[in-house]
């Protein structure tokens, strides 16, 4: 049985986890709990018919700055410079262009209009980071995720033509990197951003990451 949330700030230890990585139900969406668990290594993953559910999965996917892979195909592409790079320019525009994106297998998305609403509260409040990829001046890709120092969260992507937010990753990598950032978490496993050098690490590794952030 998932551990249920009330309206006190807190999350059980991951270690109780069950198999998929779900860490509790309920609770709100509030900034202070959603950094509570960000810091913590969890993150709300669910659909507008359900409650809020909260993960932490083990392996977890991470992409470390050293490992990003650029192929001979993006290395031409990023020359040719046929899109621009931004950061913090639109995140509105940004997570409603995640929302709305059609993805392989998946009838709707886990963006909830609830979702939208506290992840724009924690681009005020300066937690949450978008990157924009433009050409010819409308926004044709980009992401969006949570800034904690060392340690970036990313939510989600998009892209209207290729190779957009594939140019968005790596140039955010690059500048991520040399400002002294360690570790992008994935959350869960996807082919794209695996073939970017994302990998599969062990939970304990990951928590290893946040843990440093705090000393």
């Amino acid at each position: 049985m998932s551990y249920q949330l009330t309206d006190k700030l807190y999350f059980p230890p991951i270690s109780e986890a069950e198999e998929d990585g779900l860490v509790a139900v309920g609770g709100d969406l509030s900034p202070e709990r959603l950094m509570l668990a960000y810091h913590s290594g969890i993150f709300p993953w669910y659909s507008d018919d359900e409650p809020i559910m909260w993960y932490s999965p083990n392996p977890r996917f991470v992409l470390l700055p050293e490992k990003l892979y650029v192929s001979k195909s993006m290395r031409s592409v990023l020359k040719k410079e046929e899109f621009s790079v931004t950061y913090n320019q639109d995140f509105e525009g940004v997570i409603n262009a995640c929302k709305q994106m059609q993805r392989a297998g998946q009838d709707g998305t886990w963006i909830t209009e609830e979702m939208v609403a506290a992840y724009i509260k924690l681009y005020e409040l300066g937690h949450a980071q978008s990157v924009e990829v433009w050409k010819d001046n409308e926004l044709v890709g980009g992401m969006y995720g949570i800034h904690l120092g060392t340690v970036y969260c990313g939510e989600s992507m998009f892209s209207k033509v290729s190779n957009a937010s594939k140019t968005g990753l790596i140039m955010f990598m690059r500048k991520f990197q040399e400002e002294g950032g360690q570790l992008y978490d994935c959350q869960a496993y996807t082919d794209h951003m695996a073939s970017m050098g994302a990998e599969l690490i062990p939970r304990e590794d990951f928590l290893k990451y946040l843990n440093d952030i705090k000393k």
